[in-house]
């Protein structure tokens, strides 16, 4: 239901230029005073079929009856007043068209081409579709935070489910890590700053900004691309590169920067209030393998001084661990991407963290792990058995945490269709003729009565 309600904005974007010219529009539904437009569903329609899905005319069944929902939400978010202002519909018009832009490099002429209308021109086309997707949201945002869920519904949920239908739930641990990273020592430090001063140095006796980047550069993402890093938000850069980067005129050239990353020479392209197009060149100083060796006997030392209970393992994480790892802000509990919560069935793990776990006990800690990460760097990491089920049928007692979640989701599905039936008796919706092959939308086919 949610993916029908909430509908894709590329989906969208693509068929919009498209309607312009090869769609006969008119209005094929009303729901209260919101109007379905043929394109509305042929956009959806085209958008899954591009997408190689196979399709049938029944999905536009489907499609129809999603896009009916939302407008009923949109319906019913202006009879309670929901509001949305002007202002949130630009940021989110920004942000997605910055995103689409960023793909394409931020080439608005190459954009024309693509989307057959500028930016300007495709925004105006969007504002009523945005500011309607917010109000949809908006209104089942307040829906669902209305639903509660108490021990009794847990309990509930689950003598729900027939015995012989209980989920067989495999081992699940949670794992705890400490990401040590080798710290730059200052002759390394001092070559790679007297490096981007000599490129420096080039840029202001003429060089091209783009050439040198692509020469010098040590960010694979952007020296390709002349250093070019696009449209990026506030808040996207390490702290130190974006106040430069936003206090620069436009094409205004900085003396070097330092981060976390290393030396930078950054050039503001354009700024477009909370978003600036920057490119820049990075010189990284050198870890040598004396920094690597020291990291690994550090990594060591903690290690030996947690088992041996002379410091918490959460104190660990927060001394010594990397703060650009997820789990640092979570007392290095490492979580789950596709769950969101802390608990890895063993199947989840990468193949090293499972063997380094195999054979330890709750509590125990690894051998340092060589880890290499996506930048090239070599760092080493601890990684911490912290719990373990054994493979097992669902019970209230083990998996309380797990069947509340699924009971509350189960809660809002059923308190969000509720609600929609209650409206759809409610509220004036009438469908074109054309789609009388739908079964699912024959109450509301608008067959000549009134």
């Amino acid at each position: 239901m949610k993916r029908s309600i909430l509908f894709s904005f590329f989906s969208l974007l693509m068929f919009s230029a498209m309607a312009q010219s090869t769609v006969l529009d008119k209005v094929i539904t009303k729901v209260g005073g919101e109007f379905v437009l043929f394109s509305d569903v042929e956009g959806q329609y085209a958008y899954i079929s591009q997408s190689g899905q196979e399709v049938s005319q029944s999905d536009k069944c489907q499609i129809l009856e999603g896009i009916i929902a939302q407008k009923l939400m949109v319906y019913q978010a202006k009879l309670d007043s929901i509001s949305v202002t002007q202002e949130e519909v630009e940021a989110q018009l920004d942000f997605r068209f910055e995103n689409v832009l960023r793909q394409m490099n931020g080439d608005e002429s190459f954009f024309k081409e693509y989307y057959g209308a500028s930016v300007a021109e495709m925004k105006d086309r969007m504002r009523d579709d945005q500011e309607e997707q917010i109000l949809a949201e908006r209104m089942q945002a307040s829906l669902i935070q209305k639903v509660r869920i108490t021990p009794n519904d847990v309990r509930d949920f689950y003598q729900s489910i027939p015995e012989d239908s209980l989920p067989y739930l495999n081992s699940e641990v949670e794992v705890g890590e400490i990401i040590f990273e080798p710290k730059v020592n200052d002759v390394e430090r001092e070559k790679a700053l007297n490096k981007i001063n000599e490129v420096l140095e080039e840029l202001n006796n003429g060089g091209d900004f783009a050439e040198l980047a692509k020469k010098y550069s040590q960010d694979p993402g952007s020296a390709a691309n002349g250093g070019d890093l696009g449209f990026a938000k506030r808040g996207i850069f390490a702290p130190e590169f974006e106040a430069s980067a936003f206090s620069l005129e436009e094409n205004e050239i900085s003396e070097p920067v330092e981060t976390m990353f290393g030396f930078h020479i950054i050039q503001n392209l354009k700024r477009r209030g909370n978003y600036v197009n920057a490119r820049h060149i990075l010189i990284k100083p050198a870890i040598t393998n004396d920094d690597i060796v020291l990291t690994k006997k550090l990594a060591d030392s903690i290690r030996l001084e947690i088992m041996n209970d002379s410091i918490p393992f959460e104190y660990a994480v927060k001394k010594y661990s990397s703060e650009d790892a997820p789990s640092y802000s979570n007392n290095g509990k490492m979580k789950n991407p596709a769950t969101g919560n802390n608990f890895f069935e063993t199947a989840d793990l990468t193949p090293e963290i499972y063997f380094a776990i195999e054979e330890l006990k709750v509590g125990g800690i690894s051998e340092p792990l060589e880890l290499i990460m996506p930048s090239g760097e070599t760092v080493y990491r601890l990684i911490q058995l912290q719990s373990k089920t054994k493979p097992h049928k669902a019970s209230l007692q083990e998996d309380y945490d797990r069947i509340q979640r699924f009971a509350k989701e189960s809660k809002k599905n059923i308190y969000l269709s509720e609600w929609l039936a209650k409206k759809y008796n409610n509220t004036y919706i009438k469908v074109d003729p054309i789609y009388e092959f739908c079964p699912n939308l024959d109450k509301w086919i608008d067959k000549g009565e009134e």
